[in-house]
């Protein structure tokens, strides 16, 4: 099964992976912007997430698998490979495994380390939604709400609600799988793995996804690598200041 995706422009390829409980489309504003800037843009949705296929297995070895046939199918080489977080660990392994296929890698708010599963309330907030009775997106939102004070985090879990049938909502998620297998958010890379390309790390200067310590074991496993931090912003720094974010993605990629 192939991973599905939005192809934006024309260009050298630039494949772009979400990270946990999103979709290619979070990134469409972004990805419009690299196009402009002379790339084709691949906005990928990982396996049970947006409208790719679900699957009981649910690890990075097929994660990466996955981007492996997808860039096969659509016979991508001398790829630049953007992830963040869950997708920025997808994207470390992958260039591991396959470094010829990888002309630059950049990697948002995420370190090769290992992290403990954090995602348990909003898990327990999205388990909450019960799509006999919700009638709305508004009505969705009130039980998040319960769960979940960030407005903009709530936002972000919204976008995966549809209209499944007239009148009835669901998500793209596949929630019980991501439930049963999120310990597998937090592996680490392979003590062994390293990639030897051109190699950006972005973190937030309000995240503590990448603090001073996670510097030597970035460079341990990618000798090339540069750290850059985006001024005000967290975690989705590419969400909270998506300029300094473009600024900085193609100051590397040129």
């Amino acid at each position: 099964m192939l991973l599905h995706s939005n192809i934006i422009g024309e260009g050298k390829p630039f494949v772009i992976l979400h990270g946990f409980l999103g979709m290619g489309d979070n990134w469409k504003t972004l990805g419009r912007q690299f196009s402009d800037s002379g790339f084709q843009v691949h906005l990928v949705d990982q396996r049970n997430h947006g409208k790719s296929f679900w699957s009981p297995e649910f690890n990075y070895e097929v994660l990466a698998e996955d981007l492996k046939r997808y860039c096969d199918a659509h016979h991508l080489q001398d790829i630049i490979l953007l992830g963040h977080s869950m997708g920025g660990k997808t994207a470390m392994l992958f260039a591991t495994r396959y470094p010829q296929m990888v002309s630059k890698l950049l990697v948002a708010d995420i370190s090769p380390r290992f992290y403990p599963v954090h995602h348990d309330v909003i898990l327990e907030g999205l388990s909450a939604l019960d799509f006999d009775d919700l009638k709305s997106r508004g009505e969705a939102e009130q039980v998040l709400g319960g769960y979940i004070s960030d407005w903009g985090i709530r936002q972000f879990l919204l976008k995966n609600l549809y209209w499944k049938d007239k009148g009835r909502l669901a998500l793209r998620l596949n929630l019980d799988v991501l439930k049963e297998e999120v310990g597998e958010i937090g592996e680490p890379l392979p003590s062994y793995a390293s990639f030897e390309g051109d190699t950006l790390f972005l973190r937030g200067d309000r995240s503590e996804y990448i603090g001073v310590n996670d510097q030597t074991i970035i460079r341990r496993h990618f000798p090339k690598a540069k750290i850059a931090t985006i001024a005000n912003a967290g975690h989705w720094l590419h969400a909270e200041n998506p300029e300094d974010f473009f600024e900085a993605v193609i100051g590397f990629v040129g």
